[in-house]
């Protein structure tokens, strides 16, 4: 019996929606919304206390302290293991490269003498950046959050991931190694939705002062994404990013055994984690099911891995042809796409929805997580249809600075005046006639 459940779209009417037919997780934001409420509410309302309290609840250690000190930093950095450090500085500085590429110029236009926009590019002032420590330390995603935050020229940069019971209420050490080695000094043992509602509102104590931020980023489970979606418009977020997900669109020319692991390495992540395969081959999908049965059982999270490839979120899809499953695989708008097909770089040219997209046999999505140079923050649950990973971007904002002169405005005046009587704002009108009045 195959581990991972099969559908056949070989025989789809062309109007199917393909969004729908294949499978996605059930990941509920609306019914946490009541209990996260609470949460950032408390948080607004008793500051520190709060805080304290709800890391005692849900992370099992109670915190009186939640700003690691700089000697933990410097601590954890000496004490790294060196093939780690090495791993993270190589790391950093292919991310540090594509993000320096990222980087706008400020753009003016001249419209006529005297009649200048600017659209100038503006680093956020303050953020705050999550990084989650529950199933997984996930110490890559310190690089993914600062590094783009740093080259953007943020000037503010706060940190917080969960306190961890096993090391006496800290963060994990190889986060705070991450964070001494990108020297960012503003580290909180706080997790969850209690962490973003601290972003968002501060804490004005005197235990501890925590600004609050312009910008939250990170990805984290349900309880920090409907804080997310709670506190949007009190404080900026990147995305509601739910469980990972992978796509593999693959024909019979794609090595079974590297599916197989790379459908395994995203399930690996959570149950909840979604394992997707695409493919005009039936051979193919016996191949990597039988390489499925072979490799979880052989791997260390079996119990998680076998629950997210059997769950309802994961699936082997039929499609006709390649052309086909890219119709399906544009429609499913995967965080991460792996194309393991005939001449991959010109059918990965055809895709337009996807978070990244990885181009061959030779790049799976392992290699974007750590060292690709790629951001591994990215849209989940179909959003790559409308958004974009994290990157650059995303800690900048756009300001148009107009600067015209008096014969610049002059030269328009009549058509303000005219399309303000048009839209029955007179006041507009009399806003620019009175410059030029005797």
């Amino acid at each position: 019996m195959s581990l991972i459940r099969r559908i056949d779209l070989r025989a789809a009417d062309p109007s199917v929606d393909y969004r729908s037919a294949v499978p996605r997780a059930d990941f509920d934001v609306e019914a946490a919304v009541p209990a996260v409420h609470a949460i950032c509410e408390d948080v607004r309302l008793r500051g520190i206390e709060a805080v304290r309290e709800l890391g005692e609840r849900f992370d099992g250690v109670r915190v009186e302290d939640i700003r690691v000190a700089p000697e933990a930093l410097a601590t954890a950095l000496a004490e790294l293991d060196p093939a780690i450090r090495a791993g993270l500085e190589e790391s950093i500085r292919r991310l540090r490269a594509t993000c320096a590429n990222e980087l706008e110029s400020d753009a003016v236009t001249d419209l006529g003498p005297g009649a200048r926009v600017v659209h100038r590019k503006v680093p956020v002032g303050r953020v705050g950046l999550y990084v989650p420590g529950g199933l997984a330390p996930l110490v890559s995603s310190v690089l993914m959050n600062v590094v783009p935050a740093q080259t953007a020229g943020v000037p503010s940069i706060a940190l917080s991931s969960p306190p961890q019971k096993e090391y006496g209420g800290s963060v994990h050490p190889t986060i705070l190694a991450a964070c001494a080695l990108l020297g960012v000094d503003e580290v909180y043992a706080v997790g969850g939705a209690q962490a973003i509602a601290m972003f968002a509102y501060g804490l004005d104590d005197a235990a501890v002062q925590v600004d609050r931020v312009d910008l939250v980023t990170g990805p984290g489970n349900i309880y920090t994404v409907t804080a997310k979606r709670l506190l949007k418009g009190q404080v900026g977020i990147d995305s509601e990013a739910g469980p990972t997900e992978i796509a593999i669109l693959a024909d019979d020319t794609a090595d079974a055994a590297f599916v197989a692991a790379d459908l395994i390495s995203q399930a690996e992540h959570d149950p909840l984690a979604a394992a997707v395969l695409v493919t005009t081959s039936e051979s193919l999908a016996d191949d990597v099911d039988a390489e499925l049965e072979k490799q979880v059982a052989a791997t260390k999270h079996v119990e998680r891995i076998r629950t997210s490839l059997s769950g309802p979120q994961s699936g082997i899809v039929f499609v006709r042809d390649v052309e086909q499953g890219v119709a399906v695989v544009d429609a499913y708008a995967a965080e991460h796409l792996e194309i393991h097909t005939a001449d991959a770089a010109a059918v990965a040219g055809r895709v337009r929805n996807a978070g990244a997209i990885f181009v061959g046999p030779y790049a799976p999505v392992s290699l974007g997580d750590y060292c690709a140079g790629s951001n591994h923050v990215l849209p989940t649950a179909g959003c790559a249809c409308h958004s974009s990973g994290l990157s650059v971007r995303a800690f900048t904002k756009s300001v148009h600075v107009v600067d015209y002169s008096r014969e610049g405005l002059a030269e328009v005046a009549d058509h303000v005046v005219t399309l303000a009587g048009a839209e029955d704002l007179p006041g507009h009108g009399a806003a620019v006639s009175v410059r030029f009045s005797p």
